[in-house]
């Protein structure tokens, strides 16, 4: 039987009402005003993960972070979200540090990484991630560099002939727009010493109007990648 462990911050301002509750496979993200919608709870060893691990450093992911030109890189997501992207990263080789600034999607991560650390099989992808709760923004204008920062950014849908699935919808509903993600393309540049990695829609413009050095184009996605001028990738 599943227990509360904790509310939405500011309640149901918006008009959402989250709450995480424990369940039977880990933690669960509960939308008490979608009481249609299945609870959200992270695994990131599911086929579908494994099939993207499986890829290899071949996949666009992985292309476009460099990690098919070396064995390993430091890593920050900047906008972990599910962490799905980051697991794929660090089960591929490289150290990933994720940041999130939603209290209850860091909660999320942290139960789903305790979860993976557990198992023999990918406990060494685990241990090579780290998860921040925070403000991207002040990590990335520190001291600390990278050689690759990630970040995928919210996107926001226009109108609703095409509303997001579900879970997309849920983690809007949640998070907000992130309306600084153009800041956090400045400070990114900034902060790395290889590249800045953006994802986006197809058919989203440029992050801030900024085009990229180059791009690696999927089905349904694309990686937008930023190369600053004394980076050891030019």
């Amino acid at each position: 039987m599943s227990t509360r462990c904790s509310a939405t911050p500011g309640g149901d301002a918006r008009g959402f009402a989250f709450e995480l509750v424990a369940g039977e496979a880990g933690l669960e993200l509960v939308a008490r005003h979608h009481p249609d919608y299945k609870p959200l709870t992270l695994a990131w060893t599911g086929a579908s993960q494994r099939r993207r691990i499986a890829a290899g450093r071949k996949q666009l992911l992985a292309r476009a972070v460099g990690l098919h030109k070396t064995d390993s890189l430091s890593v920050l997501d900047a906008t972990a979200g599910l962490g799905r992207d980051a697991f794929t990263l660090a089960a591929l080789g490289a150290t990933v540090t994720l940041v999130e600034r939603q209290p209850l999607l860091a909660a999320l991560l942290r139960d789903a990484w305790q979860r993976t650390a557990t198992d023999p099989v990918w406990q060494k992808a685990a241990a090579r991630m780290q998860i921040i709760e925070g403000d991207a923004a002040a990590l990335l204008a520190g001291p600390a560099r990278w050689d690759v920062v990630h970040l995928d950014p919210m996107y926001p849908h226009r109108g609703k002939q095409a509303l997001p699935q579900k879970e997309m919808q849920l983690l809007r509903e949640l998070c907000g727009h992130d309306d600084d993600a153009a800041e956090l393309l400045d400070l990114a540049l900034g902060a790395c010493r290889r590249r800045v990695v953006v994802k986006r829609p197809l058919s989203a413009p440029f992050l801030a109007g900024h085009r990229p050095d180059f791009q690696l184009r999927g089905t349904q996605a694309r990686y937008d990648v930023y190369i600053p001028p004394s980076s050891a990738d030019r």
